[in-house]
């Protein structure tokens, strides 16, 4: 299969996975080769064939079943990519961890294990969070990740930083390089506990970081797979079985930001296109707001084409302030605000952790099940509007515009 493209290869792969359970042995082989090629190039792109066409779309149905295709299928990638290690034994320590068990410890240290994503950091992680500082009033709170979700929690006390940097578009042999840090730092946890929201550190949970009996896993793509739930309750429904916390919920914690206006907007979407209005639906919506009095800050994103689109729609509006800096900052104001509106991204997210009144408009959605699990939920009031396929903009924009008056 050398001929073999490595979209070719995902592809073959991902058909595979998600209608029968098994896949062509040649083509997963040849794909991981690529992957781990010394060729930079080659490698990159065979990664990100690899994540966007098959183990992304795996996670993003939340069906019950794909989890267990999951564990078979990136063992084999683990045990092909790094010597000594056992695919069964992935395996069958998962079927292991993979069910939830009452929390008996006090330990002197609770590590939180990042998701890396923002948005999943604070519709998640942040209810872990939430109960290991409720349940372990004694402990230090350790949350584990990237320098990002660090600030988003920067203002709680009891949660400590512990850097562990992991590149979402990082190479498949650099992805893997971090199990080895990270079962270093937490391998030895006599006095310690760790949980695992399902964290991409750990690679969903299938890489052991360490011992079982102090381990805690939240499979998040089966949990509750007979609800409808958002991820966030379901977080909390785990919480109040493992760590007998009933109260758990999501929070934000930014310690600066700039001033707030009456409405915080973001227009990022995560490097997702398919999650996007057109820009005429933007600007209309910046106009239309306006015409009601309404002052707006305006989050440019991560840069790049983001904050350049955000520019463009913002051109001539005078009474629009650009945002560009930290999504923590720019959380500050979300929090600060009277109403936020934005696609599906962490900006949701964060409005529904603070109790600030949102509006998420909600395209792209792979699944009605991916829809129901990242809706945001929070204190405040919430309104969410699916855009489905060939839906007339006019028609969303009539709705946001109703629900922001």
């Amino acid at each position: 299969m050398g001929s073999t493209s490595p979209a070719e290869l995902a592809e073959a792969v991902r058909t595979a996975c998600l209608t029968g359970g098994s896949w062509p042995q040649e083509a997963l082989r040849a794909l991981t080769r690529a992957a781990l090629s010394e060729d930079q190039a080659e490698a990159q792109e065979a990664t990100r064939q690899l994540f966007v066409r098959v183990i992304e779309p795996l996670a993003d149905l939340f069906e019950p079943r794909l989890c267990d295709v999951y564990v078979r299928l990136f063992s084999e990638i683990v045990a092909q990519a790094m010597e000594g290690v056992s695919a069964a034994e992935l395996e069958a320590r998962y079927q292991r961890i993979r069910h939830p068990r009452t929390c008996h410890e006090e330990p002197r240290v609770v590590y939180v294990l990042s998701r890396v994503t923002l948005g999943a950091d604070i519709a998640v992680t942040s209810v872990l969070l939430d109960a290991a500082r409720k349940r372990f009033r004694r402990a230090e709170i350790v949350l584990v990740g990237g320098e990002k979700a660090q600030r988003v929690f920067a203002g709680e006390p009891r949660i400590r930083p512990l850097l562990i940097p992991y590149g979402r578009t990082s190479l498949l042999r650099d992805r893997l390089a971090v199990w080895p840090r990270l079962r270093a730092l937490l391998a030895d946890a006599a006095d310690a506990v760790v949980l695992d929201p399902d964290s991409r550190l750990t690679q969903l949970g299938l890489l052991p970081v360490a011992p079982e009996d102090r381990y805690f896993f939240f499979e998040s793509r089966a949990y509750g797979a007979e609800t409808s739930e958002p991820l966030s309750r379901l977080a909390a429904r785990w919480c109040a079985e493992v760590l007998g916390v009933e109260d758990a919920q999501p929070f934000i914690a930014p310690i600066s930001g700039p001033a707030p206006a009456e409405v915080a907007i973001s227009l990022g979407v995560g490097e997702n296109p398919d999650k996007r209005m057109s820009e005429s639906f933007e600007k209309a919506l910046l106009r239309d707001l306006i015409s009601q009095g309404r002052s707006i800050l305006l989050d440019c994103g991560a840069g790049g084409e983001e904050a350049e689109r955000a520019r463009r729609v913002a051109a001539g509006l005078s009474q629009v302030r650009l945002f560009e800096g930290a999504f923590s900052d720019f959380a500050w104001a979300v929090a600060r605000s009277r109403l936020y509106i934005g696609y599906d991204s962490s900006g949701q997210h964060a409005a529904a952790a603070a109790g600030t009144p949102l509006i998420t408009v909600f395209k792209g959605y792979v699944s009605q099940r991916f829809f129901e699990r990242w809706r945001p939920c929070g204190q405040g009031p919430v309104t969410v509007i699916p855009v489905s396929a060939g839906q007339r903009e006019e028609e969303v924009l009539d709705r946001v515009l109703a629900a922001a008056r």
